[in-house]
C-alpha cells in the first residue's frame, strides 16, 4: 500500500512539473522576452553580418528593455556558431546571426555536421548586400576584363581569401573557377574583416566580399573594387561595372543576414522577433545608414526566410557539385 502511495505522489509531481513547465513555455510565448538576449554571429567581428547584429541588438534592447548582447563565435565555416545554437534551449534567447553558408550549403560541403541545418528554425533574413570582386591595392589589373584574363591565362598563379570554408565568398570564388575555367589558391579566414586587412597587406590577390565591409579600404585606396557580381552596380560603387559586363553574367551572388533559432522554438516567439527586426530595418534612420553601406533592407519573416533558405540551398547545392568543391574535415 505504502509503494501504491508513493508511486501515486511521484505520478502526481511529474503531472504538476509538466504542467508548470508548461505553462512557462506559454508565458514565456506571450510575455517574451523578459530576460537577456544572445545574439550568436558566426564570423569574426568587423564583417557585414556583425554590423548587422549590433545595429538590430541595440534597437531591440531600447524596445524591449532587455539587454542583448552580440558574441562573435567563428570557425569551421560558420559551423561553430551554428552548433552551438542548435544546441540552446528554444525559448527565443539565443539566435544565429549568419551568411547563408550553415543554412543552405554546408551540408553539402562538409561530411559530418553537428547539428541539422533543415531542423534549424528561420526566425527573420534582415538584409542583403552586393559582393563585390576585390584585388589587392598594388596589383597590376585596372579593370575587370584584365584581371579575367590573367586568371585564365594563368592557372594556380592566385590567390582568393574568403570569410571561411563553405561562405558565399568561398563558393563565389568556386563559380568564378568554374567558369573561367582555372583553379586558383583558395585562402579561408575567420570572417571577412581579416581576409580583408590580408588583401590590402597584398598578401593575397582577390576576393568576393560585401561592398560595405570594402567601402572604407575602398575609399582608402588600400584594394580595389573591379566588378559588382549583382545585375546592378551598387550606387556606392559608381564607375565600377557588374561582372556581367566584365563576361560573367552567371557569376552572380549576394550575401543576406539571417536570423535563425534552435529546434522547436515556438512560431510566435520567431514572429514577434521578426516582426521586430522589420521595424528596425525599416526605419528611416537605419535606411538611411545601411544605405551608405549598400546594405538592401529586406525584412524576410520565418515563411519567407524559409522560402528563400530552399531556394538557395539548390542553387548553391548545384555550384558545389559542379565545381567539384571539397572541404577538409
Amino acid at each position: 500500500m505504502k509503494n501504491i502511495i508513493s508511486r501515486a505522489l511521484v505520478a502526481s509531481a511529474l503531472v504538476i512539473s509538466a504542467g508548470a513547465a508548461m505553462a512557462q513555455q506559454a508565458e514565456t510565448a506571450a510575455q517574451y522576452p523578459s530576460r537577456q538576449i544572445r545574439l550568436i554571429v558566426s564570423a569574426a567581428a568587423g564583417g557585414g553580418n556583425d554590423l548587422i547584429a549590433r545595429i538590430v541588438g541595440e534597437r531591440l534592447q531600447n524596445r524591449w528593455s532587455q539587454t542583448v548582447t552580440v558574441e562573435n563565435r567563428p570557425g569551421a565555416g560558420n559551423n561553430i556558431a551554428a552548433e552551438f545554437v542548435y544546441r540552446a534551449p528554444p525559448d527565443g534567447y539565443t539566435i544565429l546571426v549568419s551568411p547563408p553558408a550553415p543554412l543552405v550549403v554546408n551540408a553539402a560541403l562538409f561530411k559530418e555536421l553537428r547539428f541539422d541545418p533543415k531542423k534549424m528554425e528561420p526566425v527573420a533574413v534582415s538584409s542583403s548586400i552586393p559582393n563585390m570582386l576585390v584585388v589587392r591595392g598594388n596589383a597590376p589589373w585596372k579593370t575587370a576584363q584584365e584581371f579575367i584574363a590573367f586568371a585564365r591565362a594563368n592557372p594556380g598563379k592566385l590567390s582568393y581569401a574568403s570569410q571561411g570554408n563553405g561562405t558565399t565568398g568561398h563558393l563565389t570564388g568556386a563559380l568564378f573557377e568554374m567558369l573561367i575555367g582555372t583553379k586558383h589558391a583558395h585562402v579561408p579566414y575567420s570572417g571577412a574583416a581579416p581576409a580583408l586587412n590580408d588583401i590590402a597587406a597584398n598578401h593575397v590577390d582577390f576576393m568576393f566580399a560585401d561592398i560595405g565591409t570594402i567601402l572604407p579600404l575602398a575609399q582608402a585606396g588600400k584594394v580595389k573594387m573591379l566588378a559588382a557580381t549583382m545585375k546592378e552596380t551598387p550606387k556606392q560603387a559608381p564607375g565600377v561595372p557588374t561582372i556581367a559586363e566584365a563576361g560573367l553574367p552567371l557569376l552572380l551572388s549576394d550575401t543576406w543576414t539571417a536570423f535563425t533559432a534552435p529546434p522547436g522554438t515556438p512560431l510566435d516567439i520567431r514572429q514577434k522577433f521578426a516582426e521586430a527586426v522589420r521595424e528596425i530595418i525599416f526605419s528611416a534612420p537605419i535606411v538611411a545608414r545601411l544605405d551608405q553601406l549598400g546594405v538592401v533592407p529586406l525584412g524576410l519573416r520565418p515563411n519567407e526566410m524559409a522560402e528563400l533558405v530552399a531556394s538557395e540551398s539548390k542553387r548553391w547545392t548545384d555550384v558545389v557539385e559542379k565545381a567539384n568543391v571539397r572541404l577538409q574535415q
